[in-house]
């Protein structure tokens, strides 16, 4: 199936949209001019981040780039509906440090969906985007999500309004479903198929494989944890804090990159990349320098030694 050429790197904007703190207009728009002073020409985000900051926020800045020289994504399937009573407290169910003053709708049908994407685009103020996704609908209802969300976007895509259309989820049981459809272009797989555990496969990949459906990999530094070169307790795993078996599967890990003359951040952008059907590698970064950094692991080489010793000590799959 085609989509857009997305580039080894796209930049994911949740952090735009106050994921965990409050960012700053100007962080915002430094963390994205740092991406496209990078090269990073494929831009990522959704109504849920931030309940609509981060479109918006992403939208300011590419007002003043020409539209044909980047992609953007956003997602479908929560409705923004004004929620004037939450105006007075944060939006920390969701994990995003902004005031509630809409609540989320699920809603996969494809008046639903159309709607979700015409308010998208009035957040970016922009006439189209390029891809668009199914977001979670495991959280909903899986099976009534896909029999109706699944043509609603195949229909924009065939009606000439997005280039690519496509389903991110956290869910290996979303994205096989997904990919099962033989609809799809692209998968969002979101922390299924990284360093520390590759899940997506056992299925995922090799379905995509044989539908010819690109995997668009984000969450690679799951939530966090392998985003440093020493792993800690501190840090973020699955949006929550770090089990001590995983903790300690990740330091080894860490381990072995050391040894091989890289560090763990490094190994984790690199990894999924070594497998053809994935297309690009989706990061999210709350500062201009966690892009720079990113950006230069990514330019490094990683030998191929590394990968051999991580499957043979029986730390990765692949």
């Amino acid at each position: 199936m085609a989509s857009p050429a997305l580039g080894r790197f796209g930049l994911g904007t949740a952090s735009l949209g106050n994921l965990y703190e409050p960012m700053s207009d100007e962080t915002a728009h430094a963390v994205l001019n740092a991406a496209w002073e990078c090269g990073i020409r494929y831009f990522d985000t959704a109504p849920h981040y931030g309940l609509g900051l981060a479109e918006r926020r992403l939208g300011a800045f590419l007002a003043g780039k020409p539209r044909g020289d980047y992609v953007v994504s956003t997602k479908v399937g929560r409705l923004l509906v004004p929620d004037p009573a939450g105006a007075s407290r944060l939006d920390d169910a969701n994990h995003y440090a902004v005031p509630a003053d809409h609540r989320r709708v699920w809603d996969f049908s494809a008046d639903g969906v159309r709607r979700c994407l015409d308010a998208s685009l009035e957040r970016l103020g922009l006439d189209a985007v390029d891809i668009v996704y199914l977001h979670d609908p495991d959280e909903y209802d899986l099976s009534p999500a896909l029999a109706e969300g699944v043509p609603a976007v195949a229909a924009l895509r065939e009606q000439g309004v997005v280039t690519a259309v496509g389903l991110g989820s956290k869910s290996t049981e979303a994205l096989l479903a997904g990919a099962r459809t033989g609809m799809l272009d692209l998968v969002m797989v979101a922390g299924r198929f990284t360093l520390l555990e590759q899940p997506a496969l056992d299925a995922v990949i090799p379905e995509c494989r044989a539908r010819s459906a690109g995997i668009v990999n984000a969450g690679v530094f799951n939530s966090g944890l392998l985003a440093t070169p020493v792993p800690s307790a501190e840090s973020r795993y699955e949006y929550g804090s770090v089990p001590p078996a995983v903790l300690a599967k990740a330091r080894a890990i860490a381990d072995v990159c050391a040894e091989f003359g890289t560090d763990l951040p490094t190994a984790a952008l690199h990894f999924s990349l070594r497998e053809p059907v994935v297309r690009t590698v989706v990061t999210g970064a709350a500062s201009a320098r966690e892009v720079r950094e990113n950006n230069e692991r990514l330019r490094s080489s990683v030998p191929d030694e590394l990968w051999t010793t991580l499957r043979d000590k029986g730390l990765t799959r692949s």
